[in-house]
């Protein structure tokens, strides 16, 4: 049942709370002024590459998964040795799963393929989501996702110039994951979670009601515990979210907090209660939490 009544923005946001977060759930915002322009994926600065390309041996509906290619809609690889120990939540995580949908889950048997975000909080399975939309890598002009495991104390995951459901390469997202652990010495300005951003012309897929790439529920970008407790960008879940990130990085250190560029700039200010614009922006964001937790089937066969 679609809600048709609109409500004034702090009673819904109020309303959505109530009804889908639990008392003791926190969600942070973390404020868009973070990001740091740039044009580049980590790995373009350091050199070395992205990495292998994942083969998928799990996934949900068309996930077309065990392919060499790595082409698959749905598919993840799980139980991925992360080679360090990753505090996150208050638990402590060794392995992961890498998942098509532009995210990676936490723990072992943790992949995930749903691909309708319903908030990084919303899942299931601690989350890590630098953009968790519904990633299709099947056209033939698409990229796919890759891993790589060289460094010591870090994992990159790249979801390089991926299309979107159903098998659409039109347009294309470019982005990309680094994690490490508390050994790696990280250099200033850095952090021990980075997302990083190219060219993103796409936020939703069609079995999650968008139209072209855009529209019905856009992609989600952050962090989740699995208990509904997270940390989310402002404008997440929102209209326009590629373009907000299009073009920028950013670092996180092990709190999950931002890191301010190294140069003297602005210090992004500290995630923590929303301001009124941004609890708009939750509570739009939790529409998605409260009204889309199921899946719509996919047409396309595997």
């Amino acid at each position: 049942m679609r809600v048709t009544k609109v409500l004034g923005v702090l009673g819904f946001t109020a309303l959505l709370l109530a009804a889908t977060v639990p008392a003791q759930a926190v969600v942070d915002i973390i404020p868009n002024s973070a990001l740091i322009p740039s044009t580049t994926y980590y790995t373009d600065l350091i050199g070395g590459g992205i990495g292998a390309v994942v083969v998928t041996n799990g996934g949900g509906s068309a996930a077309n998964v065990g392919l060499a290619t790595g082409r698959n809609d749905d598919g993840f690889q799980q139980n991925i040795s992360l080679g360090f120990s990753l505090p996150f939540f208050g638990n402590t995580y060794t392995v992961f799963s890498a998942n098509n949908n532009g995210n990676i889950t936490l723990g072992p048997n943790s992949g995930l393929a749903a691909f309708t975000p319903s908030g990084p909080q919303g899942a299931a399975q601690p989350i890590i989501s630098p953009f968790f939309a519904d990633v299709d890598t099947r056209g033939a002009l698409s990229g796919v996702m890759h891993l790589r495991t060289d460094i010591a104390n870090e994992i990159i995951v790249t979801w390089d110039n991926v299309g979107y459901f159903d098998s659409h390469d039109d347009k294309l997202n470019a982005f990309q994951l680094v994690v490490r652990g508390p050994g790696f010495t990280v250099p200033a300005g850095e952090g021990n979670i980075g997302f990083f951003y190219k060219g993103m012309t796409w936020e939703t897929g069609d079995a999650s009601g968008g139209s072209g790439g855009f529209g019905g529920n856009p992609a989600a970008v952050g962090f989740g515990d699995g208990n509904q407790n997270g940390k989310v960008l402002q404008g997440s879940l929102q209209n326009g979210i590629s373009g907000i990130v299009q073009n920028h990085h950013i670092w996180f250190d092990l709190s999950l907090a931002p890191v301010p560029p190294p140069d003297g700039g602005p210090t992004p200010p500290p995630a923590g209660v929303p301001e009124p614009t941004t609890l708009a922006l939750l509570g739009s964001g939790l529409v998605g939490l409260a009204l889309r937790r199921y899946r719509r089937p996919k047409s396309s066969g595997v």
